[in-house]
Formats: C-alpha cells, structure tokens, sequence
C-alpha cells in the first residue's frame, strides 16, 4: 500500500465524521418523529424564516423533486406552510407554522446538545484552527465547483 498523505487522511477522517455525525442526528431526531431531512429543513427555515422551494433546495443541497415531496410531509404535519409569491405563480416560499417553530426549538436544542457531548473534550483553540481549515477547504470547493 502506498504512503497516504496527511491529505488522504484528513480527506477520510471528514468524511468519516460526516456519516457519524449525520447517523447520530438522525437517529436523536426520529425520538421527535422526523426525518435528519425534515429535521434540516426545519432548522434551515428557523435561521432564514422564509425561503423559496427552490433556495431550500438548493442550501440542502438536494434535488427539487426530493424538495417538494419533503416539504410535502412537512406541510402534511401541520409545521409549515407554502405560500404563493405575487406577481410569481411558480415561485412559492415556505415558512414555518406555530407548531413547526415549536419543534424547530425542539431540534436546534437537541443539535445542541449533541455538538456540547460530542465536542466535549476539545478546546477553543483547536476548534478554532480546526474552524479556519475546513472554511478554506469549503471556498476551495466551491471554487472547483464553479469551475466544473
């Protein structure tokens, strides 16, 4: 086997921890009856208050036929709502129900605990220099991305 770089490991340790991170969530949220998806659909219109299907769509990074039939359920209990945009028919912009900003509470403090158990034993400086590396990968990304 080759020698494999600090690049291949860094490469392999973030991925790792995404899937691990991901699996945790999803497993923590279902004790609230959703889905890791609807769960991040509901965190994101938490921040944001309102969005368009589409720039759900797109700051979840899914597809938007995957997009209609999440925000589907979502509407279907009773946490959000679609609502027609003037002068746009075919735009339509999401925002949260009393109920679904009452679980969206429920979800961002369950988030939080889980990053306050998970992070525990790391230090401020490490998280920081930690922080600052991945925003650079992140922009590297994106640039590569734009570029195709």
């Amino acid at each position: 086997m080759p020698h494999q770089t600090p690049h291949f490991h860094f490469v392999d340790e973030l991925s790792k921890a995404s899937r691990k991170l991901r699996t945790l969530f999803d497993a923590r949220v279902k004790q609230l009856g959703l889905t890791l998806a609807r769960a991040r659909t509901l965190m994101l219109l938490d921040r944001r208050e309102v969005l368009s299907q589409k720039e759900l769509a797109e700051e979840l990074e899914i597809e938007t036929p995957t997009m209609v039939r999440l925000l589907d359920g979502l509407e279907k209990q009773g946490f959000i709502e679609r609502r027609g945009v003037e002068g746009d028919r075919r735009v339509k912009q999401v925002v949260m129900t009393a109920q679904g900003a009452e679980l969206a509470k429920d979800v961002n403090h369950l988030a939080q605990e889980l990053r306050a158990e998970f992070l525990r034993d790391i230090n401020d400086k490490d998280l920081l220099k930690t922080i600052d590396v991945l925003r650079a990968v992140n922009l590297r990304l994106g640039d590569l991305i734009e570029r195709g």
